[in-house]
């Protein structure tokens, strides 16, 4: 994508109402709708997260299958966001926001059991061991998401990344956490929700084409 369609985007995602770009500054120093995003929604409705939303399919689709819940895509790559956040106005979603800020600050940006649902979307596996870190399903980035879920709230991890899929499993398990469902190629083998099936990617349409496997695990960590 070239600078000047970048900065369009930017400049469009400031006058889009279901952009929200917190500073890290405003975050840090409390945030004024953590544990109050029933006041932007202008409902109590259940929260459904999707982490690292990219284009934010996931987002959007499961906000147009569930209009009694409410779906923020977070990511910090708002040239990517916006088409979901302009297809979500052009649609007519009232129940779908994006949250521009990263995904490492996520305890600070919701209060505690404010959040029913989490989506991982075909994350960075960062397999280098340097980056674990930054592995989105590591035991620090766990825990932010238990201070945040609803006791018997679901984590949903779909991903191209056997690795990934492997480290979460057994994660998940030397911790004793609850695996709901696991499946190491959604398309081949059959149980699969139809949510895990329904709903593809930019970049999962990509893996599909290179015929890889994309696996998905469904778990509570409370």
């Amino acid at each position: 994508m070239g600078s000047k369609n970048k900065l369009k985007r930017f400049k469009e995602n400031e006058t889009f109402p279901n952009v929200i770009q917190p500073t890290r500054e405003e975050v840090v120093d409390g945030f004024s709708l953590q544990g109050n995003w029933s006041d932007h929604f202008k409902n109590d409705n259940p929260i459904v997260l999707e982490l690292g939303c990219g284009k934010g399919e996931y987002t959007v689709g499961l906000a147009k299958k569930y209009p009694d819940k409410n779906f923020i895509g977070i990511d910090i790559k708002g040239a990517r966001f916006w088409r979901g956040a302009k297809t979500a106005l052009e649609d007519g979603l009232p129940n779908v926001a994006f949250l521009r800020t990263q995904i490492e600050l996520v305890d600070l940006l919701f209060g505690k059991n404010e959040v029913s649902e989490i989506w991982i979307t075909f994350p960075d596996p960062q397999i280098k061991y340097k980056r674990t870190k930054h592995r989105m399903t590591n035991t620090a980035f766990l825990e932010k998401y238990r201070q945040i879920l609803v006791p018997n709230g679901l984590m949903h991890l779909k991903t191209d990344s056997e690795f990934m899929h492997g480290y979460t499993l057994g994660l998940l398990h030397g911790l004793g956490l609850e695996v709901v469902y696991a499946n190491h190629d959604v398309y081949k083998n059959e149980g699969s929700p139809k949510d895990v099936l329904e709903i593809q990617t930019f970049y999962e349409n990509q893996y599909l084409e290179k015929g890889k496997p994309i696996t998905y695990i469904q778990f509570r960590i409370h």
